[in-house]
């Protein structure tokens, strides 16, 4: 668009609000594509330390779930457990991420055999920077926690697709058709 003064012109912006809780998160599913995701170094549930850049070269699946053990963090980890296979084929890493300490993570991965790794997050400064940390509601109460996204990122770790608020049921086959879809 031109203006009526010479040699300035004016361009149009949209903007929408998004709540800053869950700013990047939403930022990322309304089309910001190719922006890299946040770096981070975890301990997993064997106390070794994992560093996002160790993945460098591969695609990674990123997952943040609430509580190990519990009977949508099991569905989902065993959903992605059954999946390896396909996922590994298609150069895919998985990382899953709670705010659980690595003994915890260690009883989970031994009892259903997920044979990848589980990050521990306490302080939850990851899922902040991913915008999977926020306000939920349980019968009434309103508490902070982790709200179950999955981030599925390119070999240079740059954001590819993102689900915030997904089921656990649908975190393979969304996984599987954004890598379908190239």
């Amino acid at each position: 668009m031109n203006s009526d003064i010479p040699g300035v012109s004016i361009k149009t912006f949209s903007f929408f609000l998004i709540p800053s809780t869950h700013r990047e998160m939403y930022v990322m599913a309304a089309g910001s594509t190719k922006k890299k995701a946040p770096a981070f170094q975890l301990q997993d549930q064997d106390g070794k330390t994992v560093k996002l850049s160790d993945f460098k070269g591969r695609k990674v699946l990123v997952y943040f779930y609430p509580k190990a053990d519990t009977p949508g963090c099991t569905k989902q980890a065993c959903n992605i457990r059954d999946a390896w296979e396909e996922l590994s084929t298609r150069g895919v890493s998985v990382l899953g991420i709670s705010p659980d300490a690595p003994e915890k993570q260690k009883k989970f991965d031994g009892k259903y055999e997920l044979n990848f790794p589980l990050l521990s997050d306490p302080d939850h400064k990851i899922a902040e920077a991913y915008g999977a940390w926020g306000e939920k509601s349980m019968y009434g109460k309103k508490y902070m926690g982790i709200i179950r996204s999955s981030f599925l990122l390119d070999e240079k770790g740059r954001f590819l697709e993102s689900w915030p608020k997904i089921s656990p049921k649908d975190t393979v086959p969304k996984a599987l058709k954004a890598l379908d879809a190239g």
